[in-house]
């Protein structure tokens, strides 16, 4: 069962190989498909069907190398860390209950929130009005096809059996900001998180056999 599943990005993320260091590893990761997460990689012939709860590590994050103030306050990292976490709870709510110790059925996920830039909202340009009051609209894109001003977001994750720590899955993946992600700080943060717990719980369901596959 490919743990691509889990982190499935949208189409066009970009590839970006800058890694943060967080893995340790990274010779085992083997480019992801088409429409899927940028690289990644998944340990033979793993039952993830007996995995029920997850270990959730204390999130970690980097700031990316080119934005353009490295600096983060104590208040931005309480949000950004209490945001991921939610997102978390959120997305697997009791069917996969988060949990403080290690046992057979608990997956440990490490992760690394990477390549972080907030968004600027001065350089995001409001080039429509919509109508019904909503003043804010497309946001010009640059040469690298994101969206200006809209900060953008990578992930690093390692996936462990809780009672080994035996590497079982791990996944790398980057996605820019959409194009309302300007009008508040972490925007594209917060989409980020959301979207990554929304397709882990996606897999659990899918290896559990409930719902639909995830694609």
């Amino acid at each position: 069962m490919a743990i691509i599943l889990v982190f499935v990005a949208v189409a066009g993320a970009a590839e970006k190989k800058n890694y943060s260091g967080f893995l340790g590893k990274y010779d085992d990761l083997k480019k992801g498909p088409e429409g899927g997460v940028a690289e990644r990689y998944l340990k033979k012939d793993v039952d993830f069907k007996k995995y029920t709860r997850v270990m959730l590590d204390s999130v970690v994050f980097f700031l990316a190398e080119d934005a353009e103030y490295k600096g983060i306050s104590a208040e931005d990292m309480k949000e950004l860390t209490g945001t991921f976490n939610k997102a978390a709870v959120d997305a697997l709510g009791k069917s996969y209950p988060l949990v403080g110790e290690a046992g057979p059925d608990v997956m440990r996920v490490r992760v690394a929130i990477t390549k972080l830039k907030p968004s600027n909202p001065g350089s995001a340009t409001m080039t429509t009005v919509l109508p019904i009051g909503l003043a804010f609209s497309l946001v010009k894109k640059g040469a690298t096809g994101e969206f200006a001003g809209v900060g953008s977001t990578g992930i690093e994750v390692e996936v462990l059996d809780s009672v080994t720590n035996e590497r079982i899955g791990a996944a790398v993946d980057y996605r820019p900001g959409g194009k309302m992600s300007g009008f508040a700080k972490w925007s594209a943060s917060k989409e980020a998180f959301e979207f990554w717990a929304g397709r882990l719980k996606l897999f659990l369901d899918e290896s559990h056999g409930v719902g639909q596959k995830a694609k």
